[in-house]
């Protein structure tokens, strides 16, 4: 196994409440700018656009942690050798004219045979090509990749962001339950559901893969020693043999049904050393896999499903909709998600918060079926500013665990998150996710968090609406005792007679 796992996140180790983001970084003008050149040079479909710095920013990055190998672990085999060789980003900065093009066009049309490369990589890259013909253009998108500064700041990894922050461009994006999740909010909820090394991981809903390099940090975290963490370095060094083995060829599992985002996914996983995650293009909700129905099962799910949308009913898997007979693609994701959990097998996902209080038949029944089948741990909601600028869209993260009913459940309302709510997502000061993780062990209570039986919940129809069980807290009010409070009117009342007989005596002698 590879001794330098993990260097990619060795400059700074990641931290759940740093008040750092792409935003606020700079970055995202200059992809701006970026998607501007493109535009002015014939690059005129934003999916185009979006897949082309893609595919440069993923020869950049790959060059770069292929060099930090090399330099760190003599063993390492170089990825920029051979015939790669003449395909490291270096080269491409020098260039100009028909040989830069030529020579960017010929690295992309090798994309299907980078070494590791899983299968389905091999499928989708096998078209792949350069669309960028002005060579002026290509050019400065060239140059203004080669600029930007992509590194660590305060912890946070830009690089994923920047992935993300590129399927923002798409006019579809965020209109049909397509957006990126702030990579905090990942964090915390990996953190909650506290992935283990030998465990089976699926996102059936990937994108960009954000979730499932988030799984694998932590668990890197959780097995460097902690005065490597100290520095910064987050190696994974304490992991053994067997488990590194599992980690990087059969614990990651990502599905979705958008071809564009697989090859995005496949990219963002490959620079984290899981280039043989098993990612798929296909749609959980109408495509089996692994014979009957649920078929493989998994020890962790964590997701982000597509909100919005219905699904056709002719295409939905039968044993999935049983009974629920519902085409909301919300619903059928939690589902799925509760049908594809092992006995004892953890989840965290994020869900609109009509989830939570839907009166339908369908939605009702499903709440049922996860407090009775599941342990529901926690009901995180999540400020509904969120996910700006793609949608202001109420969410709420659940957190539960398959195997036994649920006794009670812990709410929390995350009401700041350590960035504001305009579209730019400045940092801020207030921020509810240290506390979180604080109570979190113990489920305590707090001014934004208390814990609900299961009985006042099957009272409420299966309601998960935090409001209804929210405690009334009133203002104590401290009155004097009613003997105290006589004695100050007939103490008053003697004073209003005395000066009144005193001003009467007066007005006598003035007579």
């Amino acid at each position: 196994m590879r001794s330098t796992a993990g260097v990619a996140e060795s400059v700074a180790a990641q931290t759940l409440a740093t008040p750092f983001n792409f935003f606020s970084s700079g970055l995202r003008q200059k992809v701006d700018q970026l998607m501007d050149i493109l535009y002015a040079g014939g690059v005129n479909n934003p999916m185009d656009s979006i897949e082309q710095i893609s595919y440069l920013l993923f020869l950049r990055l790959l060059t770069e942690k292929d060099e930090l190998l090399a330099g760190l672990d003599k063993k390492y085999e170089r990825i920029f050798s051979g015939k790669w060789s003449r395909y490291a980003w270096g080269n491409f900065v020098t260039l100009t004219g028909d040989n830069l093009f030529n020579a960017v066009r010929d690295a992309i049309e090798s994309f299907h045979e980078l070494p590791r490369l899983s299968e389905t990589g091999k499928l989708l890259f096998s078209r792949a090509t350069l669309k960028i013909y002005d060579r002026p253009t290509l050019r400065a998108v060239i140059q203004g990749i080669h600029q930007l500064d992509l590194s660590a700041h305060d912890g946070r990894d830009l690089k994923g962001d920047m992935y993300e922050y590129l399927l923002s461009k798409l006019s579809a994006s965020g209109t049909n339950g397509q957006f990126r999740t702030p990579r905090h909010i990942i964090d915390l909820i990996v953190a909650l559901v506290n992935p283990k090394p030998s465990q089976r991981i699926c996102d059936p809903a990937c994108g960009t893969a954000g979730f499932l390099i988030s799984t694998f940090t932590h668990i890197l975290r959780q097995h460097t020693k902690p005065a490597d963490l100290r520095r910064g370095l987050v190696d994974g060094a304490m992991l053994k043999p067997a488990q590194w083995k599992f980690l990087e060829e059969q614990a990651f599992t990502g599905f979705d049904n958008d071809a564009n985002m697989v090859k995005i996914s496949i990219l963002n996983l490959y620079l984290h050393q899981l280039e043989k995650a098993q990612v798929s293009m296909l749609n959980p909700l109408t495509t089996g896999f692994g014979g009957a129905y649920p078929g493989k099962m998994f020890d962790c799910i964590v997701a982000n499903p597509p909100f919005a949308g219905k699904v056709q009913d002719e295409s939905i898997l039968g044993d999935l909709n049983y009974k629920l007979n519902t085409r909301a693609t919300e619903l059928l994701f939690l589902k799925w998600f509760i049908d594809h959990l092992a006995p004892n097998g953890r989840a965290g996902v994020i869900v609109p918060s009509g989830v939570l209080f839907g009166s339908t038949k369908a939605a009702t029944s499903l709440r049922e079926l996860l407090l009775t089948q599941c342990d529901l741990q926690a009901v995180i909601s999540l400020p509904s500013g969120v996910f700006k600028p793609y949608s202001g869209v109420g969410t709420a993260a659940l957190i539960f665990q398959k195997g036994k009913p649920t006794a009670s459940v812990w709410f929390y309302d995350l009401t700041a998150d350590g960035f504001s709510f305009s579209d730019t997502r400045a940092p801020i000061d207030a921020n509810d996710i240290p506390d979180v993780l604080a109570k979190w062990p113990n489920r305590e209570e707090g001014a934004n968090s208390y814990r609900v039986p299961i009985e006042k919940i099957r009272e409420n129809d299966w309601s998960l609406a935090a409001g209804r069980y929210k405690p009334m807290t009133a203002e104590a009010v401290t009155h004097d005792k009613p003997a105290d409070i006589l004695g100050d009117v007939l103490t008053l009342e003697n004073e209003i007679i005395r000066r009144g007989t005193a001003l009467l005596a007066q007005l006598g002698e003035n007579k």
